[in-house]
Formats: structure tokens, sequence, C-alpha cells
């Protein structure tokens, strides 16, 4: 265990069941090709958005974002002012609770940002080297001892004016509750920056607006497991709330911060309007 990778009690067995109903094999494979290729085409046209200016640029990222998770089958529900999707004039640090690898394009579709990734994967074949183009900040999560450097980079991506997006909690959480506390060490870096925090709120539902397993991605779960589970479950929500962000300097240090950002996204006033559904 580390200060960034923290260990979840969550299992595929007991989190990752989905009990209402299921689409036909042919379909569910047809979205996971969708999907999947709507993904890989993202990856390989990083190259030319990175040509855009930067409103051009959020402004397609958002939609190839949205467009994947709809590919997967997933329904997309956003609640939160209409201010969301646009930058702050500084540096800002957005963060959200973690369930599933759908989160990522969840919260690009309202807050195209740099992710924070673990430094293995920019040694993955093709999706390393262009995830580094695409300006993702590559963390050593598993060393105690690289944490200072990685609260550094963050901390100077925020400070030249962008936008990061990190899960602090450091592992994925089923969804049955908020899961692990906010570790400190990125709300240190938004500190060093002076950047704003921006709390964001995930979860995933089914028709009968019971929490929806089948998004979870915990454990030992594999990724071809968790697609298949995704891409068969009918009628299942992403709903991402954006709350009002904590201005820099408003909390005396970084486990205040941190606290302070938990406690937004764990509260129930992250469900209510203005609300937006696409469907």
């Amino acid at each position: 265990m580390s200060a960034w990778l923290p260990m979840a009690p969550c299992t595929p067995r007991d989190c990752a069941g989905h009990l209402g109903e299921r689409r036909a094999p042919l379909s569910a494979a047809a979205l996971l090709f969708a999907g999947c290729a709507l993904t890989l085409l993202g990856v390989l046209c990083v190259p030319g958005v990175l040509l855009l200016g930067p409103a051009g640029r959020d402004r397609l990222v958002r939609r190839w974002a949205y467009t994947v998770v709809r590919a997967f089958g997933v329904r997309v529900r956003v609640t939160g002012g209409p201010e969301a999707a646009a930058r702050a004039p500084a540096g800002e640090l957005v963060v959200a609770n973690h369930v599933s690898w759908l989160d990522i394009p969840l919260v690009a579709a309202v807050f195209p940002a740099r992710m924070v990734a673990k430094s293995e994967i920019r040694n993955w074949p093709l999706l390393g080297p262009l995830a580094a183009l695409g300006g993702t900040l590559f963390i050593e999560r598993d060393r105690l001892r690289a944490l200072p450097a990685a609260v550094r980079t963050l901390a100077a991506a925020l400070g030249s004016g962008s936008r990061v997006a990190v899960f602090p909690q450091g592992s994925t959480w089923c969804g049955r509750s908020t899961g692990g506390r906010f570790r400190p060490a990125a709300f240190q870096a938004a500190i060093d920056a002076g950047a704003a925090v921006r709390p964001v709120r995930i979860r995933y539902r089914t028709t009968d607006l019971c929490t929806a397993g089948a998004a979870a991605f915990v454990g030992d779960d594999p990724l071809a497991a968790s697609l298949w589970r995704v891409v068969t479950a009918a009628g299942l929500t992403a709903e991402i709330s954006v709350l009002a962000p904590i201005p820099a300097g408003s909390e005396p240090d970084r486990r205040s911060l941190a606290r302070a950002a938990q406690s937004a996204v764990a509260s129930d006033s992250a469900n209510r309007p203005s609300e937006s559904v696409h469907h």
C-alpha cells in the first residue's frame, strides 16, 4: 500500500453484479465494437487535435468523450451549473470519486483536462506515447519517496494554467458509498499553485435508480470482463454532478482541503438541479 495506491475492500464478486435487464449478446457485441473503435479513433487523432486552439480542442474532446460513453450503451446525466465546462482563469484541480474506467471519459465529457496516470502507462505500445503527447501527467504512485516529485509535477501543471483531473481516493470503489477518503497529496499541489479545487461526484444507476454495480471496475477484475458487463447491462446511466469550486486559499492546509472536497462529493446536494440529461 502507498499514499497513491490504497487498497479498496471491493471485489468483482461482491460489488460488480447486475440484477436488471440485459442486452442480447449480438447487441452487446455491437456496442463493444463501437465503443472500442471510437476510443482508438480518439487516441489516433490526438496529434491533430493538439493543433487546435484551447476552445476548439476542449469542445472536440468533450464531444468525443461523451460519444465514447454513449457508444458503450451508457446514458449520461450531468448536474451542475452551465458554467461547468468553462475554463477557470487560472489552473483548476478537478477531483472525483472513482468507480470505473468509464469515469475517465465521463469527466472529460464535462472537463477536458490533463489526466494523472501511473508511470507504467508511459511505456505501453502506442497508447503510452500518445497519452504523453496528449498531456497526461505520469506519476510513480507506488513509491512514497516519489510523492514530493509528483506534487511538484502537479503544481507545475496547475501553475501553468492547466486543468488537471485526479481521483484522490487512489483506487476504484464500487459506488455503494463514496468509498475511501481523499488522499491529500494532490491537494498540496493545488495549494502550492494557488489553484481552485472543483469537486465532482460520479454515480452509476439503472432505470430503477439503484446503484449500478455493472459499471464498477474493482479489485482484480479483468478489463475485458468489465467491458462486457457494461455493454450487456441495459438501462445503465452515468451521473456526474459538478459542484461549486473551492477557492484557492479557503482552507488552511492540504488535509482540510481534502476533507472539504470529500465532504462536498459525499453531500446529498450533489444530486440537486440544475440538470441536463442526454439520451
